[in-house]
């Protein structure tokens, strides 16, 4: 499920915005469609635009019906009316997320020594102390299993030495299983998660075990005026 709201904060209308001839959310989409990993991929959207879009362009797509803060919150909507065991949250600005990756999460639930996880999510190592300090990149640590910690806007692992340490940039794509997703349904926002808005944070919170998944596929996130150029820069050098 591909949750789709148009009027983002930091760069509202992102998703039908034009990258290379194709509309940001269109892009997703068939980046999803395209892995062949799916038994079904569905646009969740609260925008008549987007509906049309993916309409138009012989896609699934869905209008949701109540007011949500967060993608999570809009596709749990429609979890319970699904027969899937596993359901896959694939943010609306993420049009280069690609096999591999999706593969990685797949097969973290395929593993039965994989039952303790209750969300899986992708991270990427960060190679440069400037996208280290940007907020706009979300930020992760683990444990010595590989289950988030935290994540933050802010530069964590802070060194108290100034000195560039590794550190791993949060990719929005979790693959949850479908009872997970029913129980956040019902979870208020909390105090963390208000504070760095950060959906992630409400899952912590409430003790769900969150296994990061680490990937060295090169993926943009359309965040802003400037992600968007790149996005096109990007697709211009490599297709």
């Amino acid at each position: 499920m591909i949750p789709a709201r148009y009027d983002s904060q930091r760069f509202p209308g992102k998703l039908m915005k034009d990258l290379a001839g194709k509309t940001v959310i269109l892009r997703t989409y068939e980046a999803a469609v395209n892995s062949a990993l799916f038994d079904e991929v569905i646009v969740i959207t609260d925008s008549q635009l987007i509906f049309d879009e993916i309409q138009k362009n012989g896609g699934q797509v869905r209008m949701s019906t109540a007011e949500h803060t967060t993608g999570t919150d809009r596709i749990a909507e429609f979890a319970s009316g699904t027969q899937a065991d596993i359901i896959i949250n694939i943010q609306g600005d993420e049009p280069f997320i690609n096999t591999e990756a999706l593969q990685l999460l797949i097969e973290t639930f395929e593993n039965d020594t994989y039952e303790v996880i209750d969300i899986a999510s992708l991270m990427i190592k960060i190679e440069n102390k400037e996208d280290f300090l940007n907020p706009n990149n979300v930020k992760v640590v683990t444990d010595p299993d590989g289950f988030a910690m935290y994540f933050s806007r802010a530069p964590i692992p802070y060194s108290r030495d100034k000195v560039f340490e590794k550190a791993f940039k949060h990719i929005g794509v979790y693959a949850f299983r479908k009872e997970v997703l029913e129980e956040i349904a019902g979870m208020p926002p909390t105090d963390l998660e208000q504070i760095e808005k950060l959906e992630n944070l409400r899952f912590l919170q409430n003790g769900m075990m969150i296994k990061m998944l680490e990937t060295d596929t090169v993926n943009f996130g359309i965040d802003t005026e400037e992600d968007l150029q790149q996005a096109i820069d990007f697709i211009k050098n490599h297709f």
